[in-house]
């Protein structure tokens, strides 16, 4: 690409040299106490070829206090397929999560992205926070609706309600972040047309962001045991909705959903791409892993049965009905 300077900023391709591109980020996002001039820097990489890859850089940045965005594109374990296991990222979000001035997003939709994007902005150059940014982004094609009013606060703070359940009966509550949101979207559909079941579908923008405001509020009530009791955000969220079981799913390892499991009050399901996975189709790559829409449904008719609040006959018709074997590998030891 050619290089020339321009007041409204320029772009750098650096080729495959993730150590280099890093390198040049953190100059541009360090510049404003190095040369007292503001840049607000962008690294786009491919999949995880940023936080694997260059993680001492990475981390040299929160040490620094650099001031930007990181962008990982093609983010989750099943969203780039046909390219080989070692594209297909399902843990960076949790190596982002060690470091403690990264602010790490997951978001399904362009509205959530600009909400991040925007708050970023107004943290790093406006609060003069340092702090920096780590936001990945899918690589599917599918409709993006309007931002839903009120939604904004929810977006940054990590989960807001996106689609409450209308009918009677049984309810579970469904959280969703990245690529999979939608697939959790779909899984609502076939629990309410197939089973009856009354889905609430949470977006989470950052399972990351609501652990460490849980954990704030962990450590404040044991240093105030006399001050009424501080309740964290995913608490807030979920308690008021009494009923049902809480299932969670994500293109990213268990492990990364696990972080809020100390916060959220009731019944507590993961799902999650622990593996090495196979490259082929998004739909087959799910299925892999268990996190498409039917194995989401499944898992919340087990934890409603095992509440009682739906008869255990409905998980076995549920796994003839979507045609999953009993007898399928474990996608963790394949």
């Amino acid at each position: 690409m050619y290089y020339r300077e321009d007041k409204k900023g320029q772009i750098l391709q650096e080729g495959i040299c993730e150590a280099g591109a890093l390198a040049s980020w953190l100059a541009a996002a360090t510049s404003y106490s190095n040369h007292g001039c503001y840049l607000v820097p962008f690294y786009a990489f491919y999949s995880m070829f940023g936080f694997q890859r260059v993680g001492d850089f990475i981390w040299a940045a929160g040490d620094s206090r650099a001031r930007g965005f990181l962008i990982g594109g093609t983010s989750g374990r099943t969203t780039l397929a046909g390219e080989g296991l070692q594209h297909q990222d399902g843990h960076s979000q949790v190596a982002a999560a060690a470091v403690p001035n990264c602010v790490s997003y997951d978001p399904t939709y362009a509205y959530e992205l600009a909400v991040i994007l925007h708050d970023g902005m107004r943290r790093m150059y406006v609060e003069q926070e340092s702090v920096f940014y780590y936001v990945t982004v899918a690589n599917e094609n599918y409709v993006q609706p309007p931002l839903p009013d009120g939604a904004a606060e929810g977006i940054v703070r990590g989960m807001y309600l996106l689609r409450e359940g209308e009918g009677e009966g049984p309810r579970v509550q469904l959280l969703g972040s990245g690529a999979i949101l939608r697939e959790v979207l779909a899984a609502a559909e076939l629990l309410r047309d197939d089973f009856r079941v009354e889905a609430d579908v949470w977006s989470v923008t950052s399972f990351s962001e609501l652990q460490r405001e849980g954990a704030d509020a962990e450590r404040w009530n044991l240093l105030h045991p006399d001050a009424p009791r501080r309740a964290s955000y995913v608490e807030g969220c979920l308690a008021p909705r009494a009923e049902g079981p809480v299932v969670a799913a994500s293109d990213w390892v268990r492990a990364h959903a696990e972080q809020i499991r100390p916060f959220v009050p009731r019944r507590y399901r993961v799902l999650g791409t622990d593996g090495f996975g196979r490259s082929d189709r998004r739909a087959r790559l799910r299925s892999h892993f268990e996190v498409d829409r039917h194995w989401i449904a499944v898992a919340a008719l087990q934890a409603l049965a095992d509440e009682g609040r739906v008869a255990a006959g409905e998980l076995r018709r549920a796994l003839e009905k979507y045609a999953i074997d009993p007898d399928k590998p474990n996608p963790r030891t394949v």
